[in-house]
């Protein structure tokens, strides 16, 4: 099977009479991409950033975004709220994130011993993603909007494609730790995001801070604490996905 890779260019490149079927790309850039004449039967498309900056779909002359977002938007109560623009909005937007989380643990915790832990289809475990909110939270909460020079948790798992710039990834632990400790210190986070939220004022959402992935940049709390929020839905539709699989094959 052909294998392409980030030091292969193929930007602009023509398919004609291809075979791609069961092809696989993972954070490859398809923005554009124009297809005509395809059979496209059985894909499966995930892009947690097709809403943002007003980006379109279209499937057979059809822009799909918005009923792709509102469909979400009806399976997970709460996700709508998560672009609040008050801090009243965005404390009720976290309270029933909280809730939809805490659900969501409990299915995971009367599941078979070991659930937390399977990997489906390559992607991260249960126990992984949570991980990975702890990392985001320590990102945006920590490293952006609080300033802390090293904020982040051993526990946390990081995506080493975006390493932000300067910063020392070694911290993370090998082994992995126990899922008792994930949950233990993703309550943290959890509580220090609603402990943040409790206090916060408008003036204070239209503060400047440096992007934690491009210091160079400027970018509001309000954005800051945007990017968690869509962090925690987008993961958690992961998750959820990903429990179904695992109880579809059990069942089956």
């Amino acid at each position: 099977m052909a294998a392409f890779n980030q030091s292969d260019d193929l930007h602009g490149a023509e398919f004609v009479d291809v075979n791609l079927h069961g092809a696989r790309f993972v954070r490859s850039d398809l923005s554009g991409t124009v297809m005509r004449g395809v059979d496209v039967g059985g894909a499966d498309i995930d892009a947690p950033w097709l809403f943002d900056g007003g980006n379109v779909l279209r499937v057979n002359g059809v822009d799909v975004a918005p009923f792709v977002e509102a469909e979400l938007n009806r399976r997970f109560p709460g996700r709508a709220e998560r672009r609040a623009g008050d801090p009243d909005g965005l404390r009720e937007a976290w309270a029933v994130l909280e809730r939809t989380w805490s659900a969501t643990l409990e299915r995971a915790a009367a599941m078979p011993a070991g659930t937390v832990d399977i990997s489906v289809d390559g992607e991260w475990s249960f126990a992984q993603t949570l991980r990975h909110l702890v990392m985001a939270t320590d990102t945006w909460l920590g490293r952006a909007i609080l300033e802390i020079e090293q904020p982040y948790h051993p526990v946390g798992q990081p995506n080493f494609e975006y390493e932000p710039d300067g910063y020392d990834m070694s911290v993370f632990s090998t082994p992995s730790p126990s899922y008792a400790e994930v949950l233990e210190v993703r309550a943290g986070r959890v509580a220090m995001v609603r402990d943040f939220l409790a206090a916060v004022t408008a003036s204070d959402l239209a503060s400047v801070r440096k992007n934690p992935w491009g210091p160079d940049h400027a970018v509001t709390i309000l954005s800051c604490l945007h990017t968690i929020l869509n962090e925690e839905w987008e993961h958690h539709r992961y998750a959820v996905r990903d429990l179904d699989a695992i109880e579809a094959e059990l069942d089956g």
